[in-house]
């Protein structure tokens, strides 16, 4: 990877005792991972360019890490974009190479630190969640972005561009020391990933080099959070320290889960029918039925797959947990619900699908979230079939349409793990009513409402179970129809709701 920083302030070559790096020579040192070696491209009184290249060493990276054998495929830990993306392998080389004109240091011309300079720098490359994080992460600061992009394949350009970038920036008026110590720490936020240990040092460190522009900074709790790699113990006392006692729900960012962000409020369900989410959230008290019950839909563009996660959010508000489980969590529209829940301190998200968990990160905006909102939920990868304590302790817990996607053998599996080790006090369980299939134009017999269902139950069916698994594990269950009910054949949903039954 390499970085650039060029000048045209007047003698251009002042650059070099900024740096402490004479022009006129090559220098090298060792850092982690690999060699660092600075040189000037160029180096007149009107223009001067000071160049890191940071080359590391794939073996070097693996060798003597715990864990070496990866995941992935076979040479996935040799063959990857750590030696040629910016990171905070870069970062850490910046602080080594340039420490003492970060710090503002110069012996031989001890104002030259205090001037604004004319800066130019290049990062090629860089990796960032979207082109646009780049300018949210820089321009409040002054600088002018211009972003390169990287296709896939320029051969195939149908294939589009990668989450690689070339970075420029730009800024008429800035000292060096502030532009080497913004490098420094937000590289590796774009980046999202560091190859240290995170601890209170590094939390010390980002206070100590960011407490000068990042309390100022509109996208302070996403630097803060990554940098410190969303770890909770020192993201929300260090927000706190920056912040200096000021109110950190009003300074965040608006929080991504408000009705009205981005002026709609719409978004569009699983089936890519358009939905009013404003809808979907818990009735109040005063909107229940006599006995009650959530009140039926009256919006006949809400989807089935929405009724169900009105009606399973709705029985959790009226519980008031304190801790829930969404287990199949998908790409976390029943989170996005729970999350409305002001006494729900703790959600926790489950899912097998790692592609799904990082929709759901997305569709929740996490990044973007308030501090405290943000240690409310966490969302891990898991599967229902296997003990896992991470599952115990909780008030209750969601299945929604998670059921009919295991083979019927496996069932017995996720009721070891639900109902005998996790044991949360309610659990809620939906899946298809196969009576109400008929009544679908284009399913034929036989046939179930989805490729990957592996069984469909009839109400009877489903009563069965239901039934058997409460004995089993000493709940009591109450059956549910979800959506609008047809004489003979019920309602399209059926759900079941455990909750667990008290000794005396």
């Amino acid at each position: 990877m390499l970085l650039t920083i060029s000048t045209t302030y007047h003698p251009a070559t002042d650059l070099g005792y900024l740096l402490h790096k004479n022009p006129a020579r090559l220098q090298s040192l060792e850092v982690a991972g690999g060699q660092a070696h600075i040189f000037y491209p160029e180096a007149t009184a009107e223009r001067c360019t000071a160049a890191l290249l940071l080359d590391l060493d794939p073996i070097g990276l693996v060798r003597g890490r715990a864990g070496a054998s990866g995941e992935g495929f076979a040479l996935e830990q040799y063959v990857n974009d750590r030696p040629y993306v910016a990171s905070s392998f870069l970062s850490a080389a910046l602080s080594k190479a340039f420490g003492t004109a970060m710090n503002g240091t110069c012996k031989d011309k001890p104002d030259l630190p205090t001037q604004a300079l004319p800066l130019a720098v290049k990062v090629a490359v860089v990796s960032a969640p979207g082109p646009d994080w780049p300018r949210r992460l820089f321009e409040p600061l002054g600088y002018e972005v211009e972003i390169e992009t990287t296709p896939l394949d320029p051969t195939v350009p149908e294939w589009g561009d990668s989450r690689y970038y070339t970075l420029h920036l730009r800024h008429e008026g800035l000292r060096l020391q502030d532009v080497l110590t913004h490098l420094y720490v937000l590289l590796p936020v774009l980046d999202n990933d560091k190859h240290y240990y995170i601890g209170e040092h590094e939390a010390e460190k980002l206070l100590h080099r960011g407490g000068g522009w990042l309390p100022q900074h509109p996208e302070r709790g996403f630097i803060t959070r990554r940098y410190l790699r969303y770890l909770a113990a020192y993201v929300n006392p260090t927000l706190e320290r920056l912040m200096e006692g000021e109110v950190l729900e009003g300074a965040s960012p608006p929080d991504p889960l408000s009705e009205g962000r981005g002026g709609t409020g719409f978004a569009a369900d699983e089936t890519g029918q358009v939905s009013n989410e404003s809808r979907l959230a818990p009735p109040l008290p005063s909107e229940r039925g006599p006995g009650g019950e959530a009140p039926a839909s009256t919006d006949p563009k809400t989807s089935l797959h929405d009724q169900r996660l009105q009606r399973v959010a709705h029985e959790i508000y009226q519980l008031a947990p304190k801790r829930v489980l969404d287990l199949g969590c998908g790409e976390g529209k029943l989170l996005r619900l729970l999350l409305r829940q002001p006494k729900i301190e703790y959600i926790l998200g489950m899912d097998v699908s790692h592609q799904a968990l990082a929709r759901a990160a997305q569709r929740l905006h996490l990044d973007e979230m308030p501090p405290r909102q943000r240690t409310r939920i966490d969302l891990i990868q898991g599967s229902l079939l296997y003990r896992d304590d991470r599952l115990a302790g909780f008030d209750a817990a969601a299945l929604v349409e998670v059921i009919e996607h295991l083979d019927p053998n496996r069932l017995a599996a996720l009721e070891a793990v639900v109902f005998g080790q996790a044991r949360p006090a309610h659990v809620f369980v939906t899946t298809p009513n196969a009576d109400y299939n008929q009544l679908f134009e284009k399913l034929n017999a036989g046939e179930f409402r989805h490729d990957d269902h592996r069984f469909e139950w009839s109400r009877a069916e489903f009563a069965a179970w239901a039934t058997a698994v409460a004995e089993r594990h000493e709940y009591q269950v109450r059956l549910v129809g979800m959506g609008e009910e047809v004489e003979g054949v019920g309602a399209p949903s059926q759900m079941a709701v455990f909750g667990m039954i008290k000794s005396v």
